[in-house]
């Protein structure tokens, strides 16, 4: 046996579920099988190469040093998309290659999770622009085909202030509308990853890798350092690293990533008065102002960071560069004291020009094996990571002599989508059953599609959590619970900010029910009086920190600032 032991360890858990006994059968796995390939890294490129290779009958381990979706893939626009924007830079293959992606998500992987979502690009030269835009869009929806999402239309200027009486009068000459789709990108990783544990991926979080060597008989070690303190040397034939921004830090060639930072910030959904989110350029690039769950996203800055790549904070500057850019659409313009919740991510762009501007980088991943028995993927775009994922999966089976299938994730829901549409239509049942208003029962349905059965059921010992957490409403106290006995979490951190997204969806981040909580985490993972508030006191003191780094006006400024508020 491993040294580490939970309250829960000897429970029997359905395959999909991340438990604490979970984790300590996958830890074992480690000790005692030669896997065929050992994936390092569990943000959405990581976690759908863990689920490639276990649906094609491979024994696959997926390691991550912290959370699942802790890095980049927590801190995206939560958008899946074309990349319109990608047209004008004549990478045609990648934009149909992304709208292949959107419409397998929103109809077949992840109906769930992933939903559609109306933009308008608003137009300041209505003749030229407008045609430019028109033949644009017109071969936007050409390469997305039918079915998935409706088709552009075209806006007069009276017709876009009926969409959007917030947008100011003098801030377009009408407008095109299309689609695009939206999804919570932290909540599908996990998915993800409980997807590729039903198929029988071992998979562990808290679990660092240090380093990899090669062993007789073509395969691979990795030393695996737990957050416990203990360490294993880990086998198998192949060793993936998909490590995001992260990727050119392995001790190994093949690869440069140029970090780009991408700042959003979240605000009220009653603060603009739109039906309709808003895609417009910018000097730079791009700025999305996105309906996402009850607020408005909008971002994102996009610069380079040569900082800590563990730490992209935000800075005060970054705010007000996306307050300024808002405010040319939005009318009364939006404030510092209208925003809710900010947070801060990297892009791993893959390095082909120095000289080159981040926006002008191209948004397409890379796969390279620099030695044997070791593969490396950078750069991509979240809508892309199963392409991605199945490309990395081919290398490591041509690279590694393994005889298996085709990858079958084209036609392969997540966790909680085979049946979503038999669970949407129990709305009613539900509503009644539990007693929850239908808002939150919609709320559920799109976080945990058919798998609301389980969370449901989870609570049949404690009805008290089948009730919405006051002032965080539509979330339950059943949804927090969930996240430490099913779903992984470890942390307040993981509970907070990506289980659910109450650190950066309200004003407070939530530390007004840190504490409470930290109460359920206890009683799943078995945490003493001490852990509980050590818990509650780092948790309190990032978000110190990173409010701390908001009041400075540059990188360097900023990431001073958190490192101070961390140190006390």
């Amino acid at each position: 046996m491993t040294s580490e032991s939970h309250p829960h360890m000897n429970r029997l858990d359905q395959p999909g579920t991340l438990s604490p006994g979970q984790r300590i059968a996958d830890i074992e796995r480690l000790h005692n099988e030669i896997f065929d390939v050992i994936v390092v890294g569990g943000g959405v490129t990581g976690a759908g190469a863990a689920l490639d290779a276990a649906a094609r009958g491979l024994s696959v381990a997926l390691i991550e040093a912290d959370d699942f979706a802790s890095g980049t893939s927590s801190k995206s626009s939560k958008l899946i998309h074309g990349g319109l924007r990608y047209l004008e830079m004549l990478d045609f293959g990648l934009v149909r290659e992304a709208l292949t992606e959107r419409r397998l998500l929103l109809q077949t992987i992840a109906p769930h999770m992933v939903e559609p979502i109306r933009f308008v690009w608003p137009l300041n030269h209505p003749v030229w622009e407008r045609a430019y835009l028109t033949a644009g869009l017109t071969l936007y929806d050409t390469m997305a085909g039918k079915g998935a999402v409706p088709r552009h239309r075209q806006h007069s200027k009276k017709g876009l202030r009926k969409l959007a009486p917030g947008f100011g009068p003098d801030s377009h000459r009408g407008g095109l509308s299309f689609y695009d789709a939206g999804e919570d990108d932290a909540r599908m990783v996990m998915m993800i990853v409980r997807t590729a544990r039903e198929h029988g991926a071992a998979v562990i979080s808290g679990a660092r890798v240090s380093s990899s060597a090669p062993l007789p008989d073509s395969q691979r070690s990795v030393q695996v350092r737990l957050d416990s303190g203990e360490m294993i040397t880990a086998r198998a034939r192949h060793v993936a690293y998909a490590t995001g921004p992260f990727s050119d830090q392995q001790g190994l060639d093949g690869i440069t990533v140029r970090p780009s930072k991408g700042v959003h910030i979240m605000i009220p959904k009653d603060r603009i008065c739109s039906e309709v989110g808003v895609l417009m350029r910018t000097e730079k690039s791009v700025l999305f102002i996105i309906p996402w769950l009850d607020r408005w996203l909008i971002g994102d800055t996009d610069t380079d960071w040569p900082l800590d790549r563990s730490t992209p904070v935000a800075s005060g500057a970054d705010i007000d560069y996306l307050l300024a850019k808002a405010n040319t659409m939005i009318t009364p313009p939006l404030t510092r004291e209208d925003i809710v919740g900010v947070f801060s991510g990297l892009r791993p762009l893959v390095q082909s020009d120095p000289n080159a501007a981040t926006t002008k980088l191209s948004r397409e991943h890379s796969v390279v094996i620099p030695e044997p028995g070791v593969s490396m993927i950078a750069g991509g775009k979240y809508t892309t990571y199963r392409v991605m994922a199945e490309d990395l999966i081919d290398a490591v089976i041509a690279e590694a002599g393994i005889t298996a299938s085709a990858s079958p994730t084209r036609s392969l829901p997540l966790l909680g989508g085979a049946n979503f549409e038999a669970a949407r239509a129990r709305r009613g049942e539900l509503t009644r059953h539990t007693g929850l208003a239908p808002e939150v029962i919609d709320h559920l349905l799109r976080r945990h599609g058919s798998e609301i059965d389980t969370l449901i059921a989870s609570t049949r010992n404690a009805p008290e959590l089948l009730t919405v957490v006051e002032g965080y409403e539509p979330y339950i106290w059943a949804e927090l619970s969930y996240a430490f006995s099913h779903e992984g979490a470890r942390s307040l951190h993981d509970a907070l900010e990506r289980r659910t997204r109450i650190k950066i969806q309200f004003r407070d981040s939530g530390l007004t029910i840190a504490s409470r909580v930290a109460e359920l985490g206890a009683k799943v993972l078995g945490w003493d009086a001490d852990e509980m508030n050590a818990q509650v006191a780092d948790y309190e003191l990032t978000v110190c920190a990173e409010r701390a780094a908001l009041e400075t006006n540059s990188d360097d400024d900023a990431l001073a600032a958190y490192r101070a508020v961390r140190a006390q």
